[in-house]
């Protein structure tokens, strides 16, 4: 839920509170509701049970439970009246729809397979119909699990344990910019802070209070009016900033700390040191607002171009996403280095990355009629081999020949997907590289 807190001129920018349990219910798997009689008074923590979504049910785990108190003035005369509220998470859904649910809204799981119970409402249920290619899309990033890519066993035990330790948000909603944003997941900030569940962001310093009067109070002694970096891009009312984490450890510790409650992944928040931040921002007579942001670390042994990505939820679906991954790749080319992003990526990142390898390489090989290697194709692009080969293979433009990879690419093939992705798209922020004014790092410490 994203929601303006300015004039009705704003209203396209609200996303509605019950959004997140529709997403859930688009997801698969609806449920039918059991009957009240079998409503027990009390789960446990760790039960498999099924949670209000929308209008129907869907099967969820409870993480944790919490015994609230209402007052006299709630329920009239008389003691105030306690009910549990339950944190749950709906199974096969992504981690960022987990949320606290009333009592009232929770009923014992059905021992009736799930498929079973799939095939008998899916009829009559809006999660049976046709989905538009939006509606798709929203299924598969809701459906994405972001562990299930993790093979090496010491990686999957470190982010079992990261979810264990960050599975109950401890912040619902972030007050920034005139926006009310919900918290997708946990981020570590003082727990005196965050005790209210809610915090108030200064939208160019970063630094977060408890209270609104604080922030007020701050504002009108802040000098900040952009990031504390050197501007190395502008474009009309777009520019970017290159900001040194070990130069300005404060404000990259809050934007680390304030993009966590977005990412599910990112575990740096203090060590911010070994990395540059590259902070997107649209500018206005008030100043620079931030929109988004990428890191990369100053010396990469794996030559990756690109540590975290984000984009905050009011300038999300906006191209914003991928103009900053071509902004990394264009960094790239400035430094002579192919690179890659650090994996895994996120489900969204995943997305937004595959989107971005298709442009690319339908646009490199539909300019080029004659017959290109994946090298070649990496040495124009500054895209990574394996992110080549993954995005052909996912194109069904790659086939095997005597143990060597072959792109098979026909002009009809290529001019079919690129209709598709004409499609797609709503809204593309080119970047101009004339505009970029840019010096690697290794050049200005020889």
């Amino acid at each position: 839920r994203i929601q303006r807190t300015s004039s009705a001129k704003d209203t396209d920018m609200d996303v509605k509170e019950s959004k997140a349990p529709e997403d859930a219910k688009k997801s698969g798997k609806p449920l039918a509701e059991p009957q009240s009689s079998e409503i027990p008074k009390e789960y446990k923590i760790g039960e498999r049970v099924l949670g209000r979504c929308g209008s129907s049910f869907r099967l969820c785990e409870i993480l944790s439970k919490r015994e609230l108190k209402s007052s006299k003035r709630e329920v009239g005369d008389g003691d105030p009246v306690s009910h549990v509220e339950y944190y749950v998470h709906f199974i096969d859904c992504n981690r960022r729809l987990d949320r606290w649910i009333n009592g009232d809204d929770v009923l014992p799981a059905t021992d009736k397979p799930l498929d079973e119970k799939k095939k008998e409402i899916q009829a009559g249920d809006k999660c049976g119909q046709r989905r538009s290619r939006r509606g798709k899309r929203k299924l598969e990033e809701a459906e994405t699990d972001g562990h299930a890519s993790i093979a090496d066993p010491t990686l999957a035990k470190l982010e079992k344990d990261h979810e264990e330790i960050t599975k109950v948000k401890n912040v619902d909603v972030v007050y920034m910019a005139g926006y009310h944003m919900d918290a997708w997941y946990y981020s570590p900030y003082p727990e005196e802070q965050a005790r209210d569940k809610k915090l108030y962001i200064c939208e160019f310093c970063l630094k977060y209070f408890r209270k609104k009067k604080t922030l007020i109070h701050h504002a009108q002694k802040c000098i900040l009016r952009h990031p504390p970096g050197n501007e190395i891009y502008r474009d009309k009312n777009i520019s970017v900033f290159e900001v040194d984490g070990a130069r300005n450890q404060v404000y990259c510790q809050c934007l680390c700390l304030l993009s966590k409650l977005f990412l599910d992944h990112k575990t740096l928040y203090y060590d911010v040191g070994p990395f540059l931040f590259y902070v997107l921002c649209e500018a206005s007579e008030k100043g620079f607002h931030v929109v988004g942001y990428f890191s990369k670390e100053k010396s990469s042994q794996d030559n990756n171009n690109l540590a975290c990505i984000l984009t905050f939820p009011p300038y999300q679906r906006k191209g914003y996403g991928k103009f900053l991954i071509a902004f990394s790749y264009e960094l790239s080319r400035f430094e002579g280095k192919i690179g890659s992003p650090e994996k895994p990526l996120s489900d969204l990142g995943r997305l937004s990355y595959r989107s971005y390898w298709t442009r690319v390489l339908l646009g490199v090989l539909g300019e080029h009629r004659r017959p290109l290697s994946v090298k070649e194709i990496s040495q124009m692009t500054y895209i990574k081999d394996e992110d080549i080969v993954y995005t052909l293979e996912s194109l069904k433009m790659l086939r095997y020949w005597k143990g060597q990879k072959i792109i098979s690419a026909t002009p009809k093939l290529i001019e079919m997907h690129q209709q598709q992705l004409r499609g797609r798209s709503k809204k593309i922020l080119r970047l101009d590289s004339n505009k970029l004014r840019y010096v690697p790092l290794a050049e200005r410490e020889s």
